[in-house]
């Protein structure tokens, strides 16, 4: 089951608005408070406001122009990378999405359904691909050309082979967000597609032992209900 932060019906868009640097991360009562600095991209934040912090929906408990501070609970570190953030390191900024705001990626929810860890970086003249490991109660739900938000970000699943799935990207996606400056064995928030986990639970619902053999292919039973 996809964990749920602290979010109440939030729905974010994958597009990265900014990249802040955590100032400062501090032990409180039943979890930290995470202090993340922007120049400018707090002005219009109100105290309440949901912001995706590499893609987990936190509350803000204060802001000003330049920063916010987050009060983030056991569960969500225990359950996301946010406890592995340090001062100084770079974060993916995103805010909620407001109605009739445009909706250039997918729709994502701030859960983390895995970390994932990257496995391998492949890289080419127009394009880097990179192959990720996520758990098997995840990797179910990636469908090659399907969505997938991986710390926030709204990306497009190139492929699924033995047990990782990979995105490709270009430069533009790696110079404006943190991606590109992810190593092997970095680990990163997934978030699955909504529509996938959707779709693929239904169809085990009325798919009966085939869908739940380890076995069987997720990619062939939704073929075969006209799904893929």
């Amino acid at each position: 089951m996809a964990f749920r932060p602290e979010w109440a019906n939030t729905m974010f868009g994958g597009i990265i608005e900014a990249i802040g640097r955590i100032h400062s991360c501090g032990n409180a009562p039943g979890g930290k408070t995470l202090t993340v600095t922007a120049r400018g991209y707090w002005g219009d934040v109100a105290i309440g406001a949901s912001i995706a912090i590499d893609g987990v929906c936190l509350t803000v408990t204060s802001a000003n122009d330049d920063s916010a501070t987050f009060d983030v609970i056991t569960e969500t570190l225990r359950r996301s990378t946010l406890d592995d953030l340090r001062p100084g390191d770079r974060v993916n900024l995103q805010k909620s999405l407001a109605v009739g705001d445009r909706i250039d990626g997918h729709f994502i929810q701030g859960h983390v359904d895995a970390v994932g860890t990257v496995a391998r970086v492949e890289q080419s003249a127009s394009e880097s691909q990179l192959w990720f490991s996520i758990d098997a109660d995840a990797i179910k739900y990636m469908i090659p050309k399907g969505s997938v938000a991986i710390d926030g970000m709204s990306l497009t699943i190139a492929d699924v082979r033995d047990g990782l799935f990979s995105v490709a990207l270009i430069p533009t996606t790696l110079e404006q967000t943190t991606i590109g400056h992810k190593k092997v064995n970095a680990r990163v928030n997934i978030e699955t597609d909504i529509l996938a986990r959707i779709v693929i639970n239904y169809m085990k619902s009325i798919g009966g032992d085939q869908a739940a053999d380890k076995d069987a292919s997720t990619i062939d039973l939704l073929r075969r209900h006209g799904f893929a």
